[in-house]
């Protein structure tokens, strides 16, 4: 049994599109869903120069709402989870992000002032 990888390449024009490797000749058997339904269409091409399969997957309408939603990709023969595809509406960003970001923000600004107190101390 291989272990595939998935990399993230970009998303453009409502498709998400990102590479897997691990499977070789091998066409992977992958399951992709959103809100415990199948998400139907997405492509799965292999690339023989670059030894790699192109994974397509067109996100689905309903994926695109408030809060966040999540894309799963699994690897169905070993039933683990390749990675996801996450989209955050607008009701999360607004508040939640900047909030977090704001906290981010202050740790950060905490951790370096501790650093500078530490080479200080320690020259």
């Amino acid at each position: 049994m291989s272990i595939l990888n998935l990399t993230k390449t970009r998303m453009l024009e409502g498709m998400w599109q990102g590479i897997i490797t691990g499977a070789g000749d091998t066409k992977p058997d992958i399951a992709i869903s959103h809100a415990n339904t199948d998400v139907p269409d997405f492509q799965l091409l292999r690339d023989d120069a670059a030894n790699h399969w192109v994974l397509t997957i067109p996100i689905p309408a309903s994926a695109v709402a408030d809060g966040i939603q999540t894309i799963l990709i699994v690897d169905r023969g070993s039933d683990v989870k390749i990675g996801e595809v996450v989209l955050i509406g607008d009701d999360v960003a607004n508040g939640g992000l900047q909030a977090e970001m704001e906290l981010l923000r202050a740790e950060l600004d905490m951790l370096k002032r501790a650093f500078r107190r530490h080479c200080v101390e320690t020259a």
